[in-house]
């Protein structure tokens, strides 16, 4: 059996249910019990980061949060998280693909809750922070996810 120190062994687990999450977030069918799950790993992910990881873990998993709950029309708690990790990029001077992806995430809970004047608003701070992404493949790919939201997509 290998053996961790508490802080790898908590890395260990932020990253298995963040991944977890991250293939029940992919899947396009799921029952009740995996959206259950869903909010179970990513909260999960969230706590052990908060144990072993630094603001950019802190911000990628309220973001993940925020998806999940906007993946579920669950709006107020979509919002909450997405702020969250807004506020952790702001404060601690994260930018690029995380920054972007910290205001897709509040556009998007403004979509679930059917705020479309404060959608638009952070769409357009989203887009602005696209900008500043400097890797084209993780800019293609936040713009690909950016313009879901104006599909309707919640996911």
């Amino acid at each position: 059996m290998d053996k961790f120190t508490r802080e790898e062994w908590h890395r260990k687990q932020a990253l298995e249910n963040f991944n977890k999450t991250w293939g029940l977030m992919e899947k396009e069918v799921r029952t009740n019990e995996e959206n259950l799950e869903m909010i179970h790993t990513a909260h999960a992910s969230r706590f052990h980061w908060g144990l072993a990881g630094g603001p950019l873990n802190f911000a990628r998993g309220e973001w993940q949060i925020s998806r999940v709950y906007s993946l579920l029309n669950l709006g107020e708690s979509a919002l909450m998280h997405g702020e969250q990790s807004l506020k952790l990029c702001v404060q601690n001077g994260i930018g690029d693909f995380d920054l972007a992806f910290a205001y897709e995430s509040v556009a998007r809970a403004y979509l679930v809750k059917d705020d479309e004047v404060k959608m638009e608003e952070y769409f357009a701070l989203a887009s602005k922070a696209a900008e500043t992404i400097t890797k084209k493949e993780d800019k293609d790919y936040f713009i690909s996810e950016l313009n879901s939201i104006k599909l309707g997509s919640r996911a």
